[in-house]
């Protein structure tokens, strides 16, 4: 994957420039649907590209590590939980036994369970961990996204990279994350860098405030009240034209934007003008690509291929995701669940047997069959983790909840990573007896996004410009040796 290195400019133009390029606003069109002008001031050596696509897996909420990939069985009663280790495929590793197509795949997968950051709330460490940042920008406010926030991680990568097959350089799906209360959640946009950043969100569903999980199949509501209603269900972007521009009207429009293009000869220098040109001529490039199309139409695919992921939003997720890889897109991250969907404060046990672990084992499963299959299983990293872990302790919440959970706990997490030459069957670092800090190997969210950077050939002292041109590291650690 070659990296685009361009470089921004400002606004430059009189006003007849600016009539014109006021003109080429057909269909919604701004100016920014000409290349992207980004920059990467560089005079280090490319890194070798291991990876054409990562997929970044988000668990929002907070997975458990004990009751997952890193299970305590000798810890006491309240540390230990209901859970019980399993084999897997790699002899002395164990995971819990809610995950059993993961277990028969160890081969294929590694996992970190070392990783750790100092916040236990919600909205900082959707931030920390969305944009590999571990310390929290000036005037961070856990309520809202602000332009004074660090730029996520898909945001960087869809700055510095190109996009493919009339796709934009980075998606994420099939939601934004929204908290229950309807608010936003920061660390998903590219902040700084302003909202010419924010990386293609597609919304495949209408948001539910009581709705968690894997919809329809394994939808549930933390608190066990009854959900009213119909269910959610899940939309594939509808990428037809509407009746009204048929496909010959729209070259026409394209054809006569080529024309007034000609006309200015510096458009390119007014690429900022409109923050949203390059969303309105990404979705205006997906309609009149069938290839594209394709993509995105999973709950249609062939019933065994829907099967194989799961039909529920988690699977068609993922068998999204890995359509995208192969189109070479070079960053999709995979929501799955909104509304903090893993924040298992009570009634943990029955929720992750029943409604969270089996869903993810399925989907995750057929993602790396299928990947591997297909021979894209070497180009693709895939990782996954969360905001946080959870607390070692089990604690109840009787006002709220009918049976136990675990709290937030930013001290340690366990985080999968598979695929792009990463050795299967490998753990790195440790937790100690109780579940609650690093033993060994202690890894930051700067190491775990200089991992993915580093997979994508990005360079060690490569920048990204904020809103007002000033150059960014992109670089804040270094990359995890057993990955990179």
């Amino acid at each position: 994957m070659a990296l685009n290195f361009q470089n921004y400019q400002h606004p430059k133009l009189n006003r007849r420039q600016a009539i014109q390029a006021g003109a080429v606003g057909l269909l919604g069109l701004g100016t920014n649907h000409l290349h992207a002008l980004r920059a990467l001031e560089t005079t280090s050596a490319k890194p070798k590209i291991k990876a054409k696509s990562v997929i970044f897996i988000f668990l929002s909420g907070g997975l458990s590590q004990i009751d997952s990939f890193d299970l305590k069985p000798n810890a006491p009663e309240n540390i230990r939980g209901e859970f019980k280790p399993i084999a897997t495929q790699t002899p002395g590793f164990t995971i819990c036994e809610h995950l059993p197509m993961l277990a028969a795949r160890s081969s294929k997968w590694a996992l970190l369970r070392s990783l750790t950051h100092r916040s236990n709330d919600h909205s900082a460490g959707h931030l920390i961990m969305m944009t590999g940042r571990a310390d929290l920008p000036v005037g961070f406010d856990a309520s809202k996204p602000k332009n004074s926030d660090w730029p996520s991680m898909a945001s960087i990568i869809g700055n510095v990279t190109k996009p493919s097959n009339n796709l934009p350089p980075a998606i994420v799906l099939p939601e934004r994350l929204v908290h229950n209360s309807g608010r936003v959640i920061p660390g998903q946009f590219g902040g700084q860098m302003g909202t010419r950043g924010d990386p293609w969100f597609i919304e495949a569903s209408p948001f539910d405030s009581k709705a968690y999980g894997a919809f329809p199949t394994y939808e549930f509501d933390h608190q066990q009240r009854e959900i009213k209603g119909v269910k959610r269900a899940f939309i594939a972007p509808n990428l037809s034209l509407p009746e009204s521009l048929t496909n010959t009207r729209l070259q026409n429009r394209f054809s006569l934007m080529k024309n007034l293009d000609k006309q200015v000869s510096d458009l390119e220098s007014v690429a900022t003008v409109n923050q949203f040109d390059r969303f309105h001529q990404g979705a205006l490039s997906l309609l009149v690509d069938p290839k594209v199309r394709t993509c995105f139409d999973v709950t249609t695919a062939p019933e065994k291929q829907q099967e194989r992921y799961g039909k529920n939003s988690f699977g068609w997720s993922l068998m999204m995701a890995r359509n995208l890889a192969e189109a070479g897109v070079p960053l999709i991250q995979v929501n799955l669940g909104n509304n903090e969907t893993w924040d298992t404060h009570g009634n943990a046990f029955p929720h992750l047997k029943e409604k969270l672990l089996p869903p993810t084992d399925r989907g995750l499963s057929a993602l790396l069959d299928d990947l591997e299959e297909s021979g894209l299983l070497k180009s693709t990293l895939i990782v996954m983790a969360g905001e946080f872990g959870r607390t070692p302790k089990i604690f109840g919440l009787p006002a709220h909840y009918k049976l136990p959970g675990r709290d937030h706990w930013g001290g340690v997490q366990s985080v999968f990573f598979a695929g792009a030459g990463i050795p299967g069957g490998t753990v790195v670092g440790s937790s100690d007896k109780n579940g609650a800090y690093p033993a060994t190997e202690p890894y930051t969210p700067e190491n775990f996004a200089a991992t993915i950077y580093h997979a994508l050939g990005i360079p060690s002292d490569a920048v990204w410009h904020d809103a007002t041109q000033r150059p960014n590291n992109i670089y804040y650690g270094t990359p995890i040796p057993a990955f990179s």
